[in-house]
């Protein structure tokens, strides 16, 4: 099993109307607007669970799609393009002071899941309020990654290299959000911004969701029974990738103090669960290779850190006492065969081998689509 981190999806916003911001110059200009807000629309209702669309209406709208992350992200799919043509027109026509009062009339609303004052605050999520188009696409290109992940999931169970392919996407997503989009758009005027809008979260998220599709990649290689030694170094190449992550983070947390702290439970569990993985395919590779004194020195160290960095989480503590009921398990096993047959010494310490990590998977770039349509302003 795979520890579950599910938070970045639940975000939510408050209604946006276009065409009473943006004063179309002619009746196209209108309808586009008003198109751009329906899309929208869809969005919101579906994030905010406000919705009364049945199941069968939302299904025939989403031409047969039944699950609702499908759903969601041709939603998505449709309203991004639209968003990234309007964006160019108003970035057109910027320096102009009739747009500029409009855009401060633009009252973006996105609440945060990963920062720790939306998490703390009884009232309900906090919304950040920002009169900015970059923001605007800035988070639905996070929900876009989110909801890419939450599908991943969904087909895991069905479609390993389907579930792969839906990480790698994602992991692209937020690649883009935080290499190409949100360091050449955010404009720094704004001080106060959610953690999903700042490239270093969203780098965190890219790996997070490589590490993923290798998790999921790894399971298909043990299907195929990939030898021993392999799935070591794939389990540990999560490990480096997760290490990567935790760097990123701490850096992030000295320039804003407003993240959640479960994201950093969970990079940690995460890691320390397929370096015990690791461990455990290593000291079956090794007792392959008749070193069953090294192989039992191995599960002691492994397990010994594993307990130390046990999850709160309880369903992530699940996983880990899974985990670790298959090691003391091997472990039991190949005691017992040293005892009575090989009676190797038990390496400790410096005897112990350097685990090693490889990476197989790579991040799918993510291409904006722009559907090119005139708009003309009254300006």
């Amino acid at each position: 099993m795979m520890l579950q981190f599910r938070d970045p999806s639940r975000l939510k916003t408050k209604r946006v109307v276009f065409e009473e911001i943006f004063i179309a110059r002619d009746s196209g200009t209108l309808e586009q607007l008003k198109e751009l807000s329906s899309r929208r629309r869809a969005i919101e209702e579906s994030i905010n669970e406000s919705s009364f669309m049945t199941e069968v209406i939302a299904r025939e709208m989403a031409g047969g799609l039944t699950s609702r992350y499908e759903q969601d992200l041709q939603k998505l799919e449709k309203y991004l393009p639209l968003l990234e043509n309007l964006m160019i027109h108003v970035q057109s026509v910027n320096n102009n002071q009739i747009i500029v009062r409009w855009m401060s009339n633009l009252k973006i609303r996105w609440s945060s899941i990963l920062s720790t004052s939306s998490i703390f605050n009884l009232m309900g999520p906090k919304f950040y309020n920002i009169d900015s188009l970059h923001f605007e696409l800035g988070m639905n290109l996070f929900l876009y990654g989110a909801i890419l992940r939450e599908r991943a999931l969904e087909v895991l169970t069905e479609d390993l290299v389907q579930s792969a392919t839906l990480y790698r996407k994602a992991a692209g997503v937020y690649h883009y959000l935080a290499n190409e989009l949100l360091p050449s758009l955010q404009p720094p005027s704004i001080q106060e911004r959610p953690p999903e809008c700042t490239s270093s979260v969203c780098s965190i998220m890219s790996l997070i969701c490589i590490a993923e599709a290798q998790a999921v990649t790894i399971r298909k290689a043990e299907e195929k029974g990939t030898a021993q030694g392999l799935l070591a170094k794939l389990h540990y190449g999560i490990t480096e990738l997760l290490d990567e992550a935790s760097g990123v983070l701490h850096l992030a947390l000295k320039d804003c103090k407003d993240i959640s702290a479960r994201i950093l439970e969970f990079i940690s569990s995460c890691r320390a669960l397929h370096e015990l993985r690791s461990q455990k395919h290593l000291a079956n590779d090794l007792k392959g290779a008749s070193q069953l004194g090294v192989a039992i020195g191995v599960l002691h160290h492994g397990l010994a850190n594993a307990k130390a960095k046990m999850p709160r989480e309880e369903s992530w503590c699940l996983v880990f006492r899974q985990e670790m009921d298959a090691v003391c398990s091997l472990l039991r096993k190949l005691e017992h065969e040293n005892e009575f047959v090989w009676r190797s010494k038990i390496a400790i310490g410096d005897e112990l081998p350097l685990l090693e990590g490889t990476r197989i998977v790579s991040v799918i770039k993510y291409c904006p689509e722009r559907w090119e349509r005139e708009l003309a302003f009254r300006v």
